[in-house]
């Protein structure tokens, strides 16, 4: 009777042990990943992280088994991270060029891009720098190199040699200009790198020569305290259009953004290279649906999935 009373504690103390295992492997289980649920990192153009910021903020109260990790980089690191797997997710102002897409190919991925924005490039100047109008033909000599000071804009100018502050050497800023001007060297010797464009807007309120170079997402929030912030220590250089009126200027505002006026205009893309339908679905889903493209209305962009009705257009 003792031996079977024994045998049988035996049994219930191994059922119990085996219990608690299984409780603690399945409490330490990864949550399953549906397109409203898990938790995934995602790598992102820094030049978007107050959009993106924005965006992850309604879905998540939306979604609260979601969780979505931003990881905000220079263009160059985000594209390494997609390509190398490390996300399968980005959000990039560049499409993949067809080698890279090959590359991804010959591993059995198919990238998905949709558009979901149209953002912009803003030129900004000091508070001091009064000559905040510029032709196409100026910002172009100075990435070519045969305009590199202030009076060779303005005759009267008191400021001396221009110099040209961008975020990061990996930046898809200037890759968006030396494509635009066909620039395939270096870049001219009064061309700087920082680390990020809030370095940039902080540069350029700091120094009277420079000329900076940022999205216009960092600057046209009018409800976020940052982007006012940032404003108020510059201004926007307002450009002509190449193809238009040389004595009508434009600023990156959304309305000039929208009829593509302002010259120096792009797209904002989300990259997917997911195998099935995941987070990363379910948050591109959400961006570009109807919710997501209010968020980039309000944040001073222009929505690319939906229509848009702007009452005010910004332009000098």
């Amino acid at each position: 009777m003792k031996s079977n009373l024994k045998i049988l504690s035996l049994s219930i103390l191994v059922l119990g042990a085996m219990l608690s295992f299984l409780v603690a492997c399945n409490k330490n289980k990864p949550m399953r990943e549906t397109p409203t649920s898990g938790d995934i990192k995602i790598s992102v153009d820094e030049s978007y992280k107050l959009l993106i910021d924005a965006e992850l903020s309604v879905f998540s109260v939306l979604y609260q088994s979601a969780k979505i990790t931003p990881d905000y980089k220079p263009y160059g690191d985000v594209i390494s991270d997609f390509i190398s797997d490390s996300v399968q997710v980005a959000v990039a102002n560049n499409k993949l060029t067809q080698e890279q897409e090959a590359f991804l190919r010959e591993g059995n991925y198919i990238v998905r891009t949709v558009t979901f924005a149209y953002d912009a490039l803003a030129l900004i100047i000091n508070k001091e720098n009064y000559d905040s109008l510029m032709t196409y033909a100026n910002v172009e000599n100075i990435f070519k190199g045969s305009l590199s000071n202030w009076t060779d804009i303005n005759s009267k100018s008191k400021l001396g040699k221009i110099s040209v502050i961008f975020d990061n050497s990996k930046s898809g800023n200037v890759k968006y200009f030396k494509e635009r001007f066909e620039i395939t060297g270096n870049l001219p010797g009064n061309f700087f790198a920082v680390n990020s464009n809030p370095e940039v807007i902080d540069y350029i309120s700091r120094n009277a020569n420079g000329l900076g170079i940022i999205s216009v997402s960092w600057i046209s929030n009018q409800k976020d305290s940052l982007s006012m912030s940032f404003i108020d220590k510059i201004r926007v250089v307002a450009v002509t259009n190449p193809v238009l009126d040389q004595s009508v200027y434009y600023r990156p505002y959304q309305g000039s953004i929208y009829e593509k006026t302002y010259p120096f205009s792009r797209e904002v893309y989300l990259l997917s290279r997911e195998i099935f339908t995941g987070l990363g679905s379910g948050f591109i889903a959400f961006v570009a649906g109807e919710k997501g493209q209010r968020i980039v209305l309000k944040s001073g962009l222009v929505p690319a999935t939906m229509p848009v009705r702007l009452l005010q257009f910004g332009q000098q």
